[in-house]
């Protein structure tokens, strides 16, 4: 017989200590915050320790419950695989309806524009996007189907990664800042305004170690920092200095003209992959899933071409 305690009482416990919140354990659960304050308090007893540190409303823990939500975070992931390898494929109603989730700023600057294109190459797919600039688990989200990840490709049983390919990332200002910034050498630092993505894994060191040029110094030339990459974009089009960004965000800005590279040709970009689709293996089969993934690629391959055009 296994000795350990109640699951629901250990099941309160991940969620709350997991959220760091009761409250938000108890609408995740779909309990009470007492019914998740009850569990826990009864796991204590259990145990015999204190598992949060309650003081002030708020409840921090201790180091036996960061001890227990490290055993217990692994042992439910893997729980969750096997029940997710094991769950039956989406309902018939939904098999048509495939709901997409990615940051704000690729929806708006990248998948928004060339959505149409897959509507009417695919008008039995009903797209459902949703936006978050957060890290999302697939393992925790069973109604996104496909998830587009930024920064760094996520990990987890039972799930397919795919990089959609390397993107350049540039500094990108108006021509007017550009005139005003003059050739790009040593002392390049003060003389223009940087403008920051607060969420891109590619900082402004790493383009000046790119170039070979001193790296900033504390504060000196700093701007405004913006959590969302099409904000940066847009300032950067605003005149209020030199963005760092992906050009798979600035595709419509340097067309038109509103941007161009900082130095033109004679500085060099940096050069990531950021962007990965994802989605569940025992999903892989699914049309509408391998429909989109070809989709994607496609659209990312055709971009490419364009650009080097």
């Amino acid at each position: 017989m296994r000795r350990i305690p109640s699951f629901p009482a250990l099941r309160a416990f991940e969620a709350a200590a997991r959220l760091g919140s009761f409250a938000r354990a108890s609408e995740e659960l779909h309990l009470t915050p007492s019914a998740v304050s009850h569990q826990i308090r009864a796991l204590e007893r259990w145990f015999e320790r204190p598992l949060f540190r309650r003081a002030n409303r708020q409840a921090t823990l201790t180091v036996d419950g960061e001890r227990l939500l490290a055993g217990l975070g692994h042992a439910f992931d893997a729980i969750e695989a096997v029940c997710a390898a094991l769950s039956p494929p989406p309902a018939a109603s939904l098999a048509a309806s495939l709901a997409v989730h990615c940051t704000p700023s690729f929806a708006a600057k990248w998948l928004g524009p060339r959505l149409p294109a897959f509507v009417e190459a695919h008008p039995g797919i009903a797209i459902r996007l949703s936006t978050s600039a957060d890290p999302v688990d697939l393992g925790r989200h069973g109604e996104i189907d496909i998830l587009i990840a930024y920064g760094r490709p996520p990990r987890g049983a039972g799930l397919t990664v795919e990089s959609l390919g390397p993107e350049e990332i540039a500094a990108l200002c108006t021509p007017e800042v550009a005139r005003a910034v003059g050739p790009v050498g040593p002392g390049l630092v003060g003389r223009f305004t940087r403008l920051d993505s607060s969420f891109s894994p590619v900082r402004w060191p790493d383009w000046f170690a790119q170039n070979g040029l001193p790296a900033p110094d504390g504060a000196a030339g700093a701007g405004a920092a913006f959590d969302r990459g099409s904000l940066v974009i847009s300032a950067a089009v605003q005149g209020l200095g030199v963005a760092l960004e992906s050009l798979r965000f600035a595709e419509g800005e340097l067309a038109a003209g509103q941007l161009v590279r900082l130095g033109g040709g004679r500085v060099a970009s940096l050069t990531r992959d950021l962007h990965f689709i994802c989605y569940r293996e025992r999903d892989g089969a699914l049309a509408k899933i391998q429909a989109f993934r070809r989709w994607l690629l496609d659209a990312e391959a055709a971009s490419r071409a364009g650009s080097a055009s």
